[in-house]
């Protein structure tokens, strides 16, 4: 019987969105993380009968024909870029993106990664680093003689030194934006990286046309919806339940074929 191994595929798919559900609540407090949704489409059709095809000699044709679907598998997880509530800290080196765009990061092996996580720090040389130690570009250093830093939302760093009253730009920041944002390959510790289907990225300054703006002392909280997910967790496990069943009254079926008598 197909419906057995349909319902299988079934099952499957709500396993995965599940655990892509699961995922999302399990980061509803990770800064800047972008919740998920799994996309299915449907397998390919078995022809009983081929629809357009002759049915007599006279050259009439199959209006409608039969198939049957096989079931369904997984087409893509999206990740869904909405922007994230600011939640404030009031921390120097807490920067977050209102707006489109990414900060640039560079990872120990030279490649370049992106990440909406803003939450910075001064390596022991004062240059400004992520969570992990990683160098925001372009690796900007802070005076150690710097008695404040400030950071406008067109992404210049400014500190105010001892003994002096006007403030010094000491460098700029920028943001990446890409022209598929789906396209980035997370690779966990909330960095993304440029991918084939990402394009390439374009930098530009804060608050430039098609930019966000940064925004000093807040980070960015994660888009997760928790009533949201837990509306689409009780939706899929119903239509897990529903697949198993059609798996159980399959087999029952099954059953009385081999019973009788």
């Amino acid at each position: 019987m197909r419906s057995l191994d349909i319902a299988g595929t079934g099952m499957q798919a709500q396993q995965t969105n599940v655990e892509v559900i699961s995922n999302n609540m399990a980061n509803m407090t990770t800064t800047g993380f972008k919740r998920r949704r799994a996309e299915f489409q449907d397998l390919i059709y078995q022809n009983l009968r081929r629809v357009g095809s002759n049915s007599s000699d006279s050259g009439t044709v199959v209006p409608s024909g039969a198939q049957v679907g096989l079931g369904v598998k997984t087409a893509a997880i999206y990740s869904i870029n909405e922007q994230g509530n600011l939640q404030q800290t009031s921390n120097t080196l807490d920067m977050a993106i209102q707006g489109n765009g990414y900060f640039q990061v560079t990872m120990p092996d030279g490649e370049t990664a992106y990440t909406r996580d803003g939450t910075f720090a001064l390596a022991p040389d004062g240059t400004i680093v992520t969570a992990d130690g990683y160098t925001v570009q372009p690796g900007l250093q802070i005076p150690t003689a710097a008695t404040g830093v400030t950071i406008n939302t067109s992404g210049q760093v400014q500190v105010t030194l001892a003994g002096q009253t006007a403030p010094q730009t000491i460098g700029q920041l920028q943001l990446a934006v890409f022209p598929n944002n789906a396209g980035l390959d997370a690779t966990g510790g909330n960095y993304l990286m440029q991918t084939a289907a990402s394009g390439a990225p374009v930098t530009g300054n804060p608050g430039a046309a098609g930019f966000g703006s940064v925004m000093q002392g807040f980070i960015e909280t994660s888009n997760v919806n928790v009533v949201t997910e837990i509306t689409n967790l009780i939706t899929a496990q119903r239509a897990y339940e529903m697949n198993s069943k059609v798996i159980t009254s399959s087999d029952e079926m099954l059953s009385t074929l081999t019973n009788l008598r």
